[in-house]
């Protein structure tokens, strides 16, 4: 027989799932607004679910374009999984593509890059995390490393480099 704590645990992983996967389902739909609204209604249900705050600070930023308060709740969302896995347990490395997406959805690539790889660090393998760090696309360093990416010898020698890999 299920403890009191055991059966209110289930109880709130159900209503997670439950939120997440009607999100996931709008949002294949191309139907933001609605997914955020269902976030909304669930960080009041659950204030305290790091999933929950995680997503529904992805989402603040990039639907309604107010990256720092997606930040503000992605990093939340990291504290509070940490505190709920005192020595220091698995960390999803969903939390960091959420964090890094809000910092995209802000403009600041460096610090997006910076947290996907952290993420990786929880885990090599994760693909969305791997996808986003494509799609950001890596500079090289320019040809001649002493002089400014903008000098006009490293364009040109870059612009040369290239056509001549292709």
């Amino acid at each position: 027989m299920k403890s009191p704590k055991e059966i209110e645990l289930s109880e709130e992983i159900k209503g997670r799932n439950k939120y997440l996967s009607l999100a996931k389902a709008l949002l294949k739909k191309d139907k933001e607004e609605e997914a955020i609204l269902i976030f909304k209604h669930a960080i009041k249900e659950m204030p305290d679910d790091p999933f929950i705050l995680s997503y529904y600070g992805c989402l603040t930023a990039i639907v309604e374009k107010k990256a720092s308060a997606g930040v503000k709740f992605c990093r939340e969302a990291i504290e509070k999984l940490k505190r709920s896995q005192p020595l220091g347990e698995f960390i999803y490395p969903v939390f960091y593509l959420n964090l890094g997406r809000c910092y995209m959805a802000g403009g600041n690539k460096k610090k997006a890059l910076e947290v996907f790889n952290q993420g990786l660090r929880m885990d090599a393998g994760y693909p969305d995390l791997i996808l986003e760090i494509k799609k950001l696309g890596l500079r090289k360093k320019p040809p001649i490393s002493f002089l400014p990416r903008g000098n006009l010898l490293n364009k040109y020698i870059g612009l040369l480099l290239s056509k001549i890999k292709d």
